[in-house]
Formats: C-alpha cells, structure tokens, sequence
C-alpha cells in the first residue's frame, strides 16, 4: 500500500529500510520532540524492533515510511488506542532535519487522515504535542486539526517539565480531499 502525496510517498515499512532508518533517525534534534520510548542514540537493533512492530500486521495501527526520492526520511503513525478510548486513534510522526520545513509531513498527515478513518473503526484522532513544539503545532493546523486542551505540566523529557498541547480531528471537519491508495 502506498499513499502518494505531491512531495513524499507514503509506504510500508520493509526490512531493507534498517540502514537508512537507522542513520536518519538517529539526530538528537527528532528524539528531543519525541517520547522518551524513542531510542536516542538510535542504533540498528532499534530499527529493527521497529521495523517488526511497524510490519507485525496489527489491525489497530498504520505505520509508513516517509520516502523520499526512495530514501526514508522519516515516518507517520497513527495507532488506534484500547479501553474506553477505542475509538479513538493517536498520530505521531518524524522527519530528518535536513527535510524539516518543506511541507512534507504537512502533506503526510493530509494523505494519511481520511485512509485512517476508512481503516479503523475510529470517531477521532488526536495529538498530544509539546508546547514549545511549535512546527508540529502548525503541521495539524494546517490540516484541520484543533487544540481541544492544554494539559500543564504533564510532560517530563530533558530535565523539563512541558505542557501537552492536545490537538484533536474529527471525520467531516477537515478540508484534507483524497489522496490515491496505491
């Protein structure tokens, strides 16, 4: 399965990607937005347990690999969450700082919302950013997304304490339009 969008393609993740996986993801400047669950340094046994878990054929999740000119350069996932939140799904991303600010991953959330919504039995995605994260507070606004709660001080990564700006969407209020499924 593919999504093409007009700057990236969206793929499924195989396991020749390990190597560049593994040399794109491993930047300080990702992991510092991220959770802490995602590895910094970012060595090649955690590609591969990524790898396996992004393949592993759950049908609760959708991760995809952001190519780029048949490079990887980073990755969107939207994982359907369980218990009384089963109808909701949560979407996280990444992408190299060499290609940060291009619009690619405003183009990844645009193509990947409307397949999510076909594909899980879900009545909202949502977005647990870090306040200061700025870019990606801008990437979900430009996709429709919006910030339904602030939480204060729920977040602890580098020795500091962060409020979780919570971005929400719901099926029918985004201006996203369809992109081809491949």
């Amino acid at each position: 399965m593919k999504l093409i969008t007009s700057s990236c393609i969206l793929r499924e993740w195989v396991y020749r990607d390990r190597i560049t996986l593994t040399k794109n993801a491993n930047h300080p400047e990702i992991a510092q937005w991220m959770r802490d669950g995602f590895p910094s340094p970012y060595s090649l046994e955690d590609a591969d347990n990524f790898i396996e878990m992004a393949t592993g054929g759950e049908n609760n999740q959708i991760y995809l690999a952001i190519d780029l000119n048949g490079e990887v350069v980073g990755g969107i996932g939207v994982r359907r969450l369980g218990d009384i939140y089963r109808k909701t799904a949560e979407i996280g991303y990444w992408i190299t700082p060499a290609n940060q600010g291009r619009g690619i991953v405003t183009d990844a959330v645009r193509a990947i919302v409307p397949y999510t919504f076909q594909k899980l039995d879900i009545i909202r995605i949502e977005a647990g950013v870090f306040h200061t994260n700025y870019a990606s507070k801008r990437v979900l606004e430009k996709n429709g997304f919006v910030l339904e709660a602030v939480h204060q001080n729920a977040i602890y990564k580098n020795g500091q304490i962060l409020d979780e700006c919570l971005y929400v969407l719901f099926p029918g209020t985004t201006n996203t339009g369809k992109t081809p499924i491949i």
